[in-house]
């Protein structure tokens, strides 16, 4: 595929018609002057050694060399070819929950719309993988079919409502059992299904959905969405969802729920709160899988092409420049490369630059492979060495910057952010870099800081919905540190005051089991002979409960 980065500079070529018309009018004006001397066959016939074609043909050149030059300027570009391609990665199944206990709030700005941006900075970070997403709610369906086109996972997403399903509800193990049939048949790859839900499973059968994955060869991961003392789940309308009593339905974390299909699953169980932890916890455990060979079919990385263009610009010069104006005299020759001495010096200057520009390109381009490839140490490396040939190259500073934040080095990052936004005049760019500082802001807990960042960041992007809710969580944030802070005090000094007395029962306990005597072998009787009882009217409760048919409807609309 051929493309041009910098397509606006070939509106310049409008500029050789215009200069070919200015050729012709003045040819025709100096036609007009030499009829004043006389008939133009006998000057002619004077001038033996001037040629009439030559001009043409050195004006033609000329403009064909400003041609190239003028396609050099807009970068030529050409894509791969389209190819099958493989590559090393794992394939990733999200099932998200979008029943309406995901409309409550009690995660800033609602478990759906957290659950939303989680997805969509998971997707960020892959490279070489694949992902699919599901939704379920009282049914399950496959919202996006396992793919590599990351650009179309966050379009869909951003279309998931509670409105997509009519049966409310929460089948998390239908949910599973659609995941575990839509991977791809490669084999050797590590394959995950990512649940994103809040535990309230209405209809069962999720622990068995969750081991059939397991023997597939698949790993579950559960990601609980909420608060263990629970929220009202808002209707859609302004007021709340009320049950057949008329009361408020409050909707909890059901971690004990998530835990279990987490284990049985053979994955891990991850809390999904107001900070970023979940988002880090789960690419860790996203790094552990087996990467096999995916093949998919793509193009997405494109080479610069302007080098054969600036050669044939700097030919199309030099021979204008050996084409005399004159039919003979060698010495005439000579005058003429006098005269063109400047234009050749300019010329190699010229490809000197776009060689030197070239290789702070190409170690960018080399950067960026190995930043893909999630090798942030050596990408760093090759940034550093695209910045010593260039250093007002604000992608290498940024790209920099980027790479020592994945590796953690924050306050160097932050150094090269900075440097970027200085050079960076792009606002879309702009946005990002600001964008960046506050992540690593907030991941540190400087509030204060981060929300200046996200502020100039929207100030050059109003459009951006994630620095816009990160905006709004770091102000939250901001307003309970200091509530935080004072309640964790108080709950260390009621540790304190529970440890303390614990020991002091402890103590008694001690004691008056060193003063009693031991228990009698009849109340030993007595006390074994009512357990005996207890159990066997448990028993008799549980059979009564397996014989009683299955209800498959579901009485929740929640």
């Amino acid at each position: 595929m051929f493309r041009f980065e910098n397509p606006i500079y070939l509106y310049l070529l409008v500029l050789i018609p215009v200069l070919a018309l200015i050729r012709f009018f003045a040819y025709r004006r100096q036609r007009k002057r030499l009829k004043v001397f006389g008939d133009l066959k006998l000057i002619k016939a004077l001038m033996p050694d001037v040629s009439h074609f030559r001009p043409w043909v050195k004006y033609l050149f000329s403009l064909v060399a400003l041609a190239m030059i003028v396609v050099m300027l807009a970068r030529p570009q050409m894509g791969t070819k389209v190819s099958e391609e493989k590559r090393n990665g794992i394939e990733t199944m999200i099932a998200i929950d979008i029943s309406n206990s995901m409309r409550a709030e009690d995660v800033v700005p609602s478990r759906l719309d957290k659950s939303k941006m989680l997805i969509e900075n998971l997707v960020d970070n892959f490279t070489n993988d694949k992902v699919g997403v599901i939704v379920f709610a009282g049914d399950a369906f496959i919202q996006l079919p396992i793919t590599s086109d990351f650009v179309s996972a966050k379009m869909f997403m951003q279309n998931i409502d509670p409105s997509l399903i009519a049966s409310q509800g929460t089948n998390i193990g239908e949910a599973i059992r659609i995941a575990v049939n839509s991977f791809t048949q490669e084999e050797k790859v590590g394959r995950a299904i990512i649940v994103i839900t809040d535990g309230e499973d209405h209809e069962g059968e999720a622990l068995a959905a969750a081991e059939n994955a397991k023997n597939e060869g698949m790993r579950v991961f559960v990601l609980g969405v909420g608060t263990t003392k629970g929220s009202p789940v808002p209707n859609g309308e302004g007021g709340y969802i009320l049950d057949k009593s008329g009361n408020v339905v409050m909707s909890a974390l059901n971690e004990d729920m998530c835990k279990q299909i987490a284990e049985a699953g053979g994955g891990a169980y991850i809390h999904v709160d107001n900070t970023t932890s979940a988002q880090k916890k789960l690419d860790a455990e996203l790094t552990k899988l087996e990467k096999g060979e995916i093949t998919s079919v793509n193009y997405n990385e494109y080479n610069e092409q302007f080098q054969a263009f600036g050669i044939l610009a700097l030919l199309f010069l030099i021979i204008e420049v050996c084409i005399l104006e004159c039919k003979n005299p060698l010495l005439k020759n000579i005058r003429m490369f006098k005269r063109g001495k400047a234009a050749m010096i300019m010329i190699l200057l010229f490809v000197s630059v776009a060689a030197s520009a070239q290789n702070d390109r190409q170690c960018i381009r080399e950067g960026n492979e190995l930043y893909r490839q999630r090798q942030y140490a050596q990408a760093e490396v090759f940034y550093r060495k695209a910045i010593a040939q260039n250093a007002h190259n604000q992608q290498a500073a940024y790209n920099l910057g980027c790479a020592l934040m994945m590796q953690q080095k924050d306050s160097a990052a932050i150094t090269q952010f900075e440097n970027a936004s200085k050079m960076e005049t792009t606002k879309f760019r702009k946005s990002k870099i600001f964008h960046n500082v506050g992540v690593i802001c907030q991941n540190h807990q400087m509030y204060g800081d981060a929300i200046k960042a996200y502020e100039e960041s929207l100030r050059c992007n109003p459009k951006d919905d994630e620095t816009r809710y990160n905006l709004a969580l770091c102000k939250k944030l901001n307003k309970e540190k200091p509530q935080q802070q004072q309640q964790q005090k108080k709950e260390n000094k009621e540790q304190d005051k529970q440890k303390k007395d614990e020991q002091k029962k402890d103590e008694q306990k001690q004691q008056n089991q060193q003063q009693n005597p031991q228990m009698s072998k009849e109340n030993a009787e007595q006390l074994l002979n009512a357990a005996i009882q207890n159990e066997k009217a448990t028993q008799q409760r549980m059979k009564k409960a397996m014989q009683q048919p299955k209800r498959k409807t579901l009485e929740k609309n929640w």
